[in-house]
C-alpha cells in the first residue's frame, strides 16, 4: 500500500491527526511540518499517478476543489503567494503539497525571501522542531476548517 493511501486509511478510521476535512475528489490534510505555516495537502481519494488517468469530469472537479483548498489555505494563513505542487515522484499517488507564503519565509536561503520552498534546507523543513503540538495543530485545522466552510 501506498503512503498516501495509509493516510487515507488513517482518516477513514478516525486515526489521522492531520485530517481536516473530506471533499467529493479528496481529503484535505495539514502537512506534517509547518516550517511554512499552513502547509496543506489535498490527496486524491482514487489511486492514481497522473493527472490524466483520471477521468475528464473527476480531474475537473478534483483541480476545482483543490483550488477551492488553496484559497482557504491562503486566507486562513495570511499568504501572500500560493505555491502548488504536484510531483508524485516519491509517493506516486496524486496529491497537492499547498504551501501558504509570506515574504521572509526562506530566510537567509532565499533572494529576498524570494524563491521555491525547496531552496529550503529539507533536513530543517522537516525537522523535529517543524511538527506542531496538539494545540497548534488543533488551532491550524480549525483556521482552515472555517475558511473551507466559508467556500464550499
Amino acid at each position: 500500500m501506498c503512503l498516501i493511501c495509509e493516510r487515507i486509511k488513517m482518516i477513514k478510521e478516525g486515526t489521522n491527526p492531520y485530517f481536516v476535512r473530506e471533499l467529493k475528489t479528496g481529503y484535505v490534510v495539514l502537512g506534517d511540518h509547518q516550517h511554512f505555516k499552513g502547509y496543506t495537502l489535498f490527496l486524491c481519494k482514487e489511486h492514481k499517478t497522473e493527472l490524466f488517468d483520471l477521468e475528464p469530469d473527476r480531474k475537473l472537479a478534483f483541480l476545482e476543489e483543490m483550488s477551492l483548498v488553496a484559497e482557504a489555505a491562503a486566507k486562513a494563513f495570511g499568504a501572500e503567494k500560493m505555491n502548488y505542487e504536484l510531483l508524485g515522484n516519491g509517493d506516486t499517488h496524486l496529491h497537492w503539497h499547498l504551501f501558504p507564503r509570506v515574504s521572509g519565509d526562506l530566510g537567509d536561503f532565499g533572494n529576498q525571501g524570494k524563491g521555491p520552498v525547496w531552496w529550503y534546507p529539507m533536513e530543517q523543513m522537516y525537522a523535529d522542531g517543524n511538527r506542531p503540538t496538539a494545540e497548534e495543530l488543533t488551532e491550524l485545522k480549525s483556521k482552515l476548517a472555517e475558511e473551507l466552510e466559508k467556500l464550499i
